[in-house]
């Protein structure tokens, strides 16, 4: 059995040196920055605010088993706010990139396809 190099077109229709200029040229750099300065310091956020919900569990049982209200204690009072602060940060993502992000990536997508022609 031979070993053939057969990687497809990153996009179809559009050769390897047209798509390494597109991936180089300044709006392709300005898409990949702005997404990424959301996406790795919420990243970073989130897992934080997990590990420390994790930590406290582990470490800090009396602290997580104070009751709130009811019966309702702390540890879950955390476990629950998991999840709002799942939907928020979902939320925000979606308008951060309806505004930010797809505007950039319509230039994007006109740059391939003038490339195209």
């Amino acid at each position: 059995m031979t070993a053939q190099s057969s990687d497809p077109d990153p996009v179809p229709g559009l050769d390897n040196d047209k798509y390494l200029a597109i991936s180089e040229s300044p709006e392709f750099q300005e898409l990949r920055r702005r997404f990424r300065s959301f996406v790795f310091p919420m990243t970073v956020a989130f897992l934080l605010w997990y590990l420390l919900y994790v930590v406290l569990s582990a470490w800090a049982g009396d602290f997580m088993g104070n009751k709130v209200v009811g019966n309702i204690n702390v540890a879950l009072v955390f476990g629950l706010l998991q999840f709002v602060s799942t939907f928020l940060i979902t939320w925000w993502y979606a308008r951060y990139a309806a505004s930010r992000l797809d505007p950039a990536a319509e230039k994007v997508r006109n740059t391939v396809s003038g490339a195209r022609s």
